[in-house]
């Protein structure tokens, strides 16, 4: 069994559950028939609702971009640390 579902699987889920709540049916009979708990489902509602496929890409791309610079900024901050410590050195 798949233990990660991707993020158009949510919003298509999201999409469904909208149908089935318009259509009056409870949270947790909605839960129920997209196959999520109803923890999950508000998770998702919270983190995905009103979300495109396209602007949850532009998330995960933005994400992973974020963690890149992180990576850069922390290795530049080592790169100066150590040439402080080398002009402390020679003067």
């Amino acid at each position: 069994m798949k233990k990660r579902v991707s993020g158009t699987e949510i919003v298509s889920k999201l999409r469904q559950a909208d149908v089935l709540i318009a259509q009056g049916k409870t949270a947790p009979e909605v839960c129920r028939e997209i196959g999520v708990t109803t923890q999950t489902y508000y998770r998702w509602r919270n983190k995905y609702g009103g979300m495109s496929p396209d602007m949850i890409k532009q998330l995960r791309d933005l994400q992973k971009e974020n963690t890149r610079l992180r990576k850069v900024v922390s290795d530049l901050a080592i790169d100066i640390a150590i040439f402080k410590e080398v002009a402390q050195g020679n003067s």
